[in-house]
């Protein structure tokens, strides 16, 4: 066997300039593929990163049942010192405690249905984005404030402008109405419009007090430093709230399910455009190996004379594409990988995307997602390609009749 690799990776180099161009294609359809899915994978993390950090959190402890049916009944009890014990045991300082309710919001002129949350204005800033994207006034102040932010869309349609007072009447957890006038100090473009036209946000304890919620709330929404810390952040809030079996964590995909079907669209779209890459350069590969294997046959005639047999050749001739074969991919291994892991640290930006995500608070870069999978998924789908198409050729050798081979002009 080690004769007849030494054959096979000698017969390479008998035509160099074919054999550098053959592994050329590979190597440039290789490194394509690992910068690319490379840079996909960690695109997902910041679409995944960036939309969980504008309101909804990487992960929230709810009343069960209650992101199917928002009751306002269905809540956290004692929800502040919850997280304030969370806080103390995961070591995070994005913790905050969440309550929302149901209001018709009016101005002088106007009056519109609207969502009501009471937030911990100095925890929120670390679970939300919505503080630092106040492009008018400011953020609530504190949680005893009596004060409202809303976005800036809802405040054009209630022609509210800074300082004025929105009057707001809902119903209470245990039934009582609940009614209040606040000022505005504050109007937030998220540039997501469904916040923008609906959201008003008001401190935690004065929410509260409005709601008749005591010191209930409805979430307890957490952000870990990172979307790969999610699992772990899990798994330590569930041992922490394992006592209130009234109590679930939800994480990303059980709280926004819409963000994962979108990545696995995406990911079957640009599959279907890397094998389309695939197959071309399969073909053009295969050509080759087809070339190869017309030019020698009378070569292979006279071995099959000497006693060689077909099933020896063709192993020959699926060695010899093997060994080009993994000598592209590893070329384009290679480079593909090192420009994914500059850009790993350096970041990926397309022209004139971080203009667009720093008006709302959010990073433009793309840091390209480094692991195994990353960096093998590709090649081997190329390999198995590859490979396939040399059998073509390979099996031919089988029908080859010594004496008709060694005539072959």
């Amino acid at each position: 066997m080690t004769i007849v690799l030494r054959i096979a990776w000698r017969n390479l180099w008998r035509h160099a300039r074919r054999t550098w161009l053959t592994a050329s294609a590979i190597a440039f359809s290789a490194m394509l593929l690992v910068f690319m899915i490379t840079l996909q994978l960690g695109s997902y993390d910041m679409m995944i990163d960036t939309t969980l950090r504008v309101y909804t959190g990487q992960m929230q402890v709810q009343r069960l049942g209650y992101k199917d049916k928002r009751q306002m009944r269905a809540t956290v009890p004692d929800a502040a010192r919850l997280a304030e014990r969370l806080r103390a045991a995961t070591g995070l300082d994005a913790v905050a405690a969440r309550a929302q309710g149901f209001a018709l919001a009016s101005s002088a002129e106007r009056s519109y249905g609207v969502p009501v949350i009471g937030v911990q204005p100095e925890f929120e800033r670390g679970v939300s984005t919505l503080p630092q994207m106040v492009k008018a006034g400011r953020y609530l102040s504190d949680s005893q404030a009596e004060e409202l932010v809303l976005g800036s869309a809802l405040a054009r349609n209630l022609k509210l402008a800074l300082g004025d007072e929105l009057t707001l009447l809902g119903s209470g957890k245990d039934g009582s109405v609940a009614a209040t006038v606040l000022p505005v100090v504050g109007f937030f473009e998220s540039g997501n419009p469904e916040l923008d036209r609906r959201l008003v946000m008001m401190p935690l304890a004065t929410f509260q007090e409005v709601f008749a919620m005591g010191e209930d709330a409805h979430a307890i929404v957490i952000t870990g430093p990172s979307y790969e810390s999610i699992p772990l952040t899990k798994a330590k809030v569930n041992a922490l709230v394992a006592d209130r079996p009234q109590l679930t964590v939800l994480d990303w995909d059980e709280l926004v399910p819409g963000v994962k079907q979108l990545i696995q669209t995406d990911m079957v779209q640009n599959w279907i455009t890397y094998i389309a890459l695939i197959v071309i350069v399969t073909l053009s590969i295969m050509n080759t190996f087809l070339m190869n294997v017309l030019e020698r046959t009378r070569e292979f005639g006279i071995m099959l004379a000497l006693g060689a047999s077909p099933a020896r050749l063709a192993v020959l001739v699926m060695l010899e594409s093997v060994f080009l074969t993994l000598l592209g991919l590893a070329i384009g291994v290679v480079v593909g990988g090192g420009i994914a892991v500059y850009y790993h640290f350096a970041g990926f930006s397309f022209p004139g995307m971080e203009e667009i995500y720093a008006q709302f608070g959010l990073p433009g870069v793309i840091y390209p997602k480094l692991s195994f999978a990353s960096f093998t998924l590709g090649p081997a789908v190329i390999f198995v390609f590859t490979v396939l198409a040399a059998l073509n050729p390979a099996l031919r050798i089988r029908k080859l009749q010594p004496v008709e081979a060694i005539h072959a002009v």
